[in-house]
């Protein structure tokens, strides 16, 4: 059951680092063109080289995800660039946390609405796909409640009702969408690596939750995007896949 996504044209939006990039390198390896956007210039050049290594049409370009005509012209030029989009991605976060007019302005902007303003975008190109998808990346966050991470949690969750919801819409035009709910993860100038010195405590208390006794990895998010992407879920939409060692179950 690999992947095989040669031919398709792919975009990312958000994918400079952590989750993003490996999705984006994971369709790349698998045969497809890619584009990626984020606001990260020096992520985003790394990413291009890291991509142009499979042989595969790249495209990047930055982009303010909080900015509605931003991504209206960022998908436009991805399109053009890659000859069209089979394939959206909404990764983005504007890891808003608390109940603070600042959390829910980011999360509201870069959570939510991107996800809504990019899907949108691409509907007209995703029409022309024969076999036409979007995944959202959301988190567990969304699945219980949080002392600690009310508006991120919240606008999570919405992402996801906003699945299920935008999946029904366009089940008559064959497009299917589905998300992917991530727990804690783990890599090179993460957040989570970051909470190791600046917040022990909480990361010590997260890492015991997880069943498995580890916390993830970017790749195994990106292999689960990548199979709801894939013509082996051929019959899911509306669906969110939670990939977490079994942390909501703690």
């Amino acid at each position: 059951m690999g992947f095989d996504f040669n031919g398709k044209r792919v975009v990312v939006a958000g994918g400079s680092r952590g989750i993003g990039r490996s999705i984006a390198l994971g369709f790349a390896q698998a045969g497809a063109a890619v584009s990626v956007c984020a606001r990260n210039l020096a992520g985003l050049k790394a990413v291009e080289a890291d991509l142009a290594v499979y042989g595969h049409p790249v495209h990047t370009a930055p982009c303010d995800l909080a900015d509605g005509e931003a991504i209206s012209a960022y998908i436009a030029a991805a399109a053009e660039a890659l000859g069209g989009i089979d394939i959206l991605i909404n990764n983005a976060s504007g890891f808003g946390g608390g109940d603070t007019e600042a959390g829910w302005e980011a999360g509201i902007q870069v959570d939510l609405m991107a996800t809504v303003r990019a899907g949108h975008a691409a509907l007209p190109f995703l029409r022309q796909s024969a076999n036409a998808s979007i995944v959202n990346v959301t988190s567990i966050a969304a699945l219980r409640p949080s002392s600690r991470t009310q508006s991120y949690a919240a606008i999570k969750a919405a992402v996801m009702h906003y699945t299920a919801s935008h999946a029904l819409t366009l089940a008559p035009d064959r497009i299917r969408i589905n998300s992917v709910a991530p727990g804690s993860i783990e890599f090179p100038g993460g957040s989570w690596e970051q909470r190791k010195t600046s917040d022990p405590k909480l990361y010590e208390r997260t890492l015991r939750s997880v069943p498995f006794g580890r916390l993830g990895t970017p790749e195994e998010i990106a292999s689960a995007v990548l199979f709801l992407a894939s013509s082996h879920a051929g019959w899911i939409t509306g669906q969110t896949l939670v990939v977490d060692g079994g942390q909501v179950l703690t």
